[in-house]
């Protein structure tokens, strides 16, 4: 138990603040909503002040990342709603039979602003699809195609089969890292599920971080077809981990939450 409570934050691991814990509290609760009194214990919980998370809260609102409805509810919008998308995907992907097919996309667009490039990357990464070279972006064709983007008008699509595909995927994704630090995620969480198990609120702050921590992994999940995977592929062990880990996260959290409104 004190192993969890001297958790530090470590790489790619980002410290709570109050915006990162209302974003994770509603992220993780379903439907996404919460009253606001509920929201600002939350972050009393972590040790963030009252006013700063009111504070927090109304710019989230004011910035379309939450809106207010009913009596003093607040539920997640805009595009935090679209990263819960991206994340229900990365821990319950569906995958479609592959036939060796690639999708590529080449920018054919000219002029584009500094804006656009960084929003079609975003959109990019957010499709799984790696960066052969400077505005090329491939991928196996095993997910679902998600709906038309008006950035899609940069690029001119394609439908390939390349030779050596196990070359290319893994010169666009560094999977050997991927699967390093899984296995780093996995035995960390393994260490901590007791302490939430246990019921110890102390230990909610730093298994709220390595939570955070290992969906955001997942979300760098390119999501390949099994044969262009290394040996030992361990993403589907954390995804089973992860659920069993939030399961353990949110039932602490909906405890301490009942005590309140109690």
């Amino acid at each position: 138990m004190n192993q969890v409570r001297k958790t530090q934050v470590t790489q790619g691991e980002r410290a709570l603040t109050a915006r990162s814990v209302i974003a994770s509290v509603l992220l993780g609760t379903t439907p996404p909503e919460l009253p606001a009194r509920l929201l600002v214990r939350s972050g009393e919980l972590f040790g963030i002040a009252e006013g700063t998370t009111r504070v927090a809260l109304s710019r989230m609102a004011a910035a379309g990342e939450v809106e207010a409805f009913g009596d003093g509810q607040y539920r997640l919008s805009g595009h935090l709603l679209a990263r819960r998308a991206r994340q229900d995907q990365s821990r319950q992907p569906q995958l479609r039979p592959w036939h060796g097919e690639w999708r590529a996309a080449v920018v054919t667009a000219e002029g584009r602003s500094p804006a656009d490039r960084a929003a079609l990357r975003t959109a990019m990464r957010a499709r799984r699809m790696g960066e052969l070279r400077e505005g090329v972006w491939l991928r196996p064709d095993n997910l679902e195609h998600p709906p038309v983007d008006t950035l899609d008008d940069h690029c001119t699509w394609f439908t390939a089969t390349p030779t050596g595909d196990g070359d290319l995927a893994g010169a666009l994704w560094d999977l050997r890292s991927w699967q390093d630090a899984t296995a780093v995620l996995l035995e960390r969480m393994a260490a901590t599920i007791g302490a939430l198990q246990d019921g110890d609120l102390d230990s909610l702050a730093p298994c709220f971080v390595l939570a955070a921590a290992a969906l955001r992994h997942l979300t760098g999940d390119p999501l390949l077809p099994a044969h262009l995977l290394p040996a030992g592929w361990n993403g589907d062990d954390l995804r089973t981990a992860y659920d069993r880990y939030e399961s353990a996260l949110q039932g602490l959290l909906r405890s301490w939450f009942r005590a309140q409104q109690g």
